[in-house]
């Protein structure tokens, strides 16, 4: 039965004695609560969530098309070229017919992981990543610094002039540098010590690493000046009025907490080093002895283009896959060394 709106159930039953003399009847009332209405506020919130997300996901399909676009999908082609070689479709002595891709499993991986070449060029990039990332991450440091106190009367200016030179063009960039290297057209090596050579084998990951330099330290400053920016200014004052000078809070206060930003520079610097290209293709062009293969991008995109052997997409594509292993590796193990200072 329904009574207000409250529904009840009634179940009777009869007991019987024994002897069958009496008889009890049991009467059970159970009352169910109602089934609750839906609520029509509910209902609307769960509608504006759904939409909400729906826009969302709308706003962000462009960036996910190009992202899949221009990121994945080389990747994936990249990948698939590692494991195939061009090779003549004719056969015979002289080959002959066009160039088919055959699948060659990991032959191409196998030869350009032992490639003397590659591990020498490796070698080269490595020393200059130890020659140039310290000094470029010290100088944005400072650059940083200098901007975030109160020495510097317009700061924005001198923002805007720290960063133009990575507004140049890479290519432009080192063909400036390359004229200013060259002896007999450089305005400043008639003034430096006879004899001096900045483009010999002794000097020239030197050169090149004031090229790098140059370029990429107005960037990383803005990495570590948008770190001191986030800081709040009540610690500079706190120190201030504990008697602390101004080098005092830049040492003990200001870098230690750029940590991150310094670990995201530094990660950031590792694997554009293992990627150099522009500044040794530019001093290639004027000085022969450096060869194809001075590094290992210039390896890989001479093999690519057919200029050394083996050549094709495909130990092109086993050299990208290996760089890219070696540069992921290098990033893991600084991050966990930074990690393993920072516990400690």
């Amino acid at each position: 039965m329904v009574d207000g709106g409250v529904h009840t159930h009634v179940r009777s039953a009869v007991v019987m004695t024994r002897e069958g003399e009496s008889m009890v009847a049991l009467t059970e009332t159970r009352v169910v609560p109602p089934t609750p209405a839906k609520d029509p506020a509910r209902r609307r919130r769960r509608s504006g969530i759904r939409r909400e997300g729906l826009t969302g996901w709308l706003f962000m399909l462009p960036f996910a098309a190009l992202f899949v676009i221009v990121f994945l999908v080389p990747i994936i082609v990249s990948v698939r070229s590692a494991f195939f070689a061009q090779v003549p479709s004719g056969g015979g002595l002289y080959g002959g017919g066009e160039l088919v891709d055959t699948f060659v499993g990991f032959d191409n991986l196998t030869a350009a992981a032992t490639d003397a070449a590659f591990w020498i060029g490796m070698g080269r990039v490595i020393l200059f990543a130890l020659i140039q990332i310290p000094v470029m991450i010290v100088a944005a440091l400072a650059l940083a610094l200098l901007l975030d106190s109160f020495i510097v009367r317009r700061p924005a200016l001198f923002r805007l002039s720290f960063f133009l030179p990575y507004a140049v063009p890479g290519i432009i960039a080192a063909m400036m540098w390359l004229y200013l290297y060259t002896p007999q057209v450089s305005p400043f090596l008639p003034f430096l010590p006879d004899g001096t050579d900045l483009m010999s084998p002794q000097t020239i990951l030197f050169s090149m690493a004031n090229m790098t330099t140059w370029t990429y330290t107005g960037y990383n400053m803005l990495i570590f000046l948008s770190a001191l920016q986030a800081v709040p200014r009540d610690l500079y004052e706190a120190a201030r009025l504990d008697g602390a000078s101004g080098f005092q809070v830049a040492m003990r206060i200001k870098v230690p907490l750029v940590r991150g930003a310094a670990l995201l520079a530094v990660l950031l610097s590792i694997i554009g080093t293992i990627q150099l290209f522009n500044e040794p293709v530019i001093m290639e062009a004027a000085n022969s002895w450096m060869g194809k293969d001075f590094t290992p991008m210039m390896l890989t995109y001479n093999s690519m283009m057919g200029e050394i052997s083996p050549s094709g997409s495909g130990p092109a594509s086993a050299y990208s896959l290996l760089m890219a292993l070696i540069a992921g590796v290098l990033a893991i193990v600084y991050a966990l060394l930074q990690r393993r200072k920072g516990d400690a």
